[in-house]
């Protein structure tokens, strides 16, 4: 290859420790999780090592292709019918449920078990080259000398409360330790640029470093998060954080066109993304202008398809009978397509549906000069809000997208991993990688890297042009559009029956950060919707 490696995600000093880290002499396994760690330090609502996430690793020198899935788990002490008298309602484009009191949003309830320590820790066990102390070194230096609050994180942390949800800046100031690190003294957000030094978790991540993830399992780490839980009410106990394991398994193969589509399996998003592909494989997309109604009503059928499919069918393979093989069989899409030409429109059912809000998660996407490559999304969820005294970390929230009604795919169980539409995934062409990305974004994850494939395979764009391309999303009987989308094609879909409804962001549905391998020559996408980049290493020499 023409460079070292590149590193794409949405936090610039998380990309810069993982192209040190591939500078050094790490492959792209040691820098994916060299950023990912550094993620949690500098973005702080939006993952978290209390986390939960996926991951594609595809090691071509040693015929390596896997995932890693560490899902939050549904604690021990969880039932399935815990919530079932609470229900008041459903997010209109189904990422959650809203219960009484916000149980399952804010505070210690809503805390599932986390696995992004044990996912990232088992990466680098099977793959990583350099020392796990060398990859963990980076997110310490950013918690122990501090950066400071970015554009976006700013805009995100001032995000208002949306039909019985909490708010992000009640999440933050949730806690006294949020409070002190990212709070001034009225309680506000700290603005843009003021530093921020969390020696909490700095000390914690060094501690990780020594000793392994194994310490924030069954260690001292360990002790004091279950004797925080026991104190606040919370459902996870020391059972389910020693017994927490990581998922390894195959990837979930697609075509689309001449391409192969490697994504995750169940209970990530990767299969809503495939049946979507195998759909629109039926038409003739290039044809069709380019955000055009046409085009927005073709996908977004699609898109709502895939969406009822997921409600019914997909969850924790232990737990539910996923049936992948007619979801993404060739008679399904065909009698998808055929809905579709006959005008047929999905209904997409929820229940009291509430407004949307943005999500938290984040993304990277790693290719290194040996042609290894990563593509890994985390996240909190909707964070609980709660940081154990001392810990300087937030746990993830991951209980709120739990069904509470009992006898349904994402009902609670114990042990239950829930779904979640993250989706790293790699496109092969003539057997070979053209495209590593993925995206944050809650139920419109799917929707974003799926565009991305489409702007990249059908129209010839180039990486960033595909990732910065204005796009739309139907998770529901509305469709979302982005504000850089014409109102002359939103009154179009209007007249056509549709409910449209306009987001103010420019940059929105999704935030994809991808890598595309043309020849050797590496060329990233970070979406302006973030304060993302794409770092050649050589470009930082």
């Amino acid at each position: 290859m023409s460079t070292r490696g590149m590193v794409v995600c949405p936090q610039p000093e998380a990309a810069e420790s993982g192209a040190e880290i591939l500078k050094a002499g790490g492959n792209a396994v040691d820098a994916a999780v060299a950023c990912a760690l550094a993620q949690t330090v500098v973005d702080p609502l939006m993952c978290g090592i209390a986390g939960f996430g996926t991951a594609a690793v595809y090691m071509p020198g040693s015929k390596a292709h896997e995932y890693f899935d560490f899902h939050a788990t549904a604690p021990g002490a969880a039932r399935p019918d815990m919530w079932a008298d609470l229900l008041e309602g459903e997010a209109r484009d189904g990422f959650g449920f809203f219960i009484r009191d916000r149980l399952n949003d804010i505070g210690y309830q809503s805390i599932a078990t986390p696995g992004t320590l044990r996912g990232l820790e088992a990466m680098h066990s099977a793959h990583g080259r350099l020392p796990w102390a060398e990859v963990v070194a980076p997110a310490v230096d950013w918690a122990r000398n501090g950066y400071f609050v970015r554009p976006g994180m700013y805009a995100f942390w001032n995000d208002e409360a949306t039909l019985g949800r909490a708010s992000n800046r009640e999440r933050l100031a949730f806690s006294a330790s949020g409070r002190a690190l990212y709070c001034r003294e009225d309680g506000s957000p700290k603005p843009i640029g003021t530093p921020i030094v969390n020696g909490d978790m700095a000390n914690v991540l060094e501690r990780i470093g020594r000793a392994g993830a194994g310490d924030f399992y069954h260690g001292e780490i360990a002790a004091a998060i279950v004797e925080d839980m026991r104190r606040h009410g919370g459902l996870i106990s020391t059972s389910d954080l020693e017994a927490y394991q990581v998922v390894r398994q195959k990837p979930l193969f697609g075509r689309y066109r001449d391409r192969i589509v490697a994504t995750n399996q169940p209970p990530g998003g990767g299969a809503m993304l495939l049946e979507m592909l195998h759909a629109l494989d039926q038409f003739d997309l290039a044809s069709v202008p380019h955000n055009s109604p046409a085009y927005i009503t073709l996908l977004c059928e699609v898109m709502k398809q895939a969406t009822v499919d997921k409600d019914r069918h997909i969850g924790d393979p232990a737990f539910v009978d996923v049936p992948l093989d007619q979801l993404l069989s060739a008679e399904r899409a065909a009698a998808t397509a055929e809905a579709i030409r006959r005008g047929h429109r999905v209904e997409v059912t929820r229940v009291n549906p509430g407004h949307a809000v943005p999500r938290d998660t984040t993304h990277l996407s790693v290719v290194d000069g040996e042609g290894n490559c990563v593509s890994l999304t985390h996240s909190l969820a909707m964070p609980a809000g709660a940081i154990t005294p001392g810990l300087g970390f937030m746990y993830n929230g991951c209980m709120g997208v739990f069904d509470p009604r009992p006898g349904r795919a994402g009902s609670i169980a114990p042990g239950k991993r829930r779904f979640t539409s993250s989706c790293p995934t790699i496109v092969f062409r003539d057997g070979k990688p053209e495209i590593v990305l993925g995206a944050p974004g809650g139920t419109q994850i799917a929707m974003g890297v799926l565009q991305a494939i489409l702007n990249v395979v059908d129209r010839g764009m180039t990486m960033q042009d595909a990732v910065s391309a204005p796009r739309f999303s139907s998770t529901s009987n509305a469709i979302d559009i982005c504000n850089r989308v014409p109102r002359a094609v939103a009154r179009e879909l209007e007249q056509a029956g549709y409910e449209v409804i306009r987001n103010p962001y420019n940059y929105t549905i999704g935030w994809v950060h991808a890598v595309r391998i043309d020849e050797g020559r590496l060329e990233g996408g970070a979406d302006p919707g973030r304060d993302g980049v794409a770092y050649s290493v050589e470009s930082l020499g």
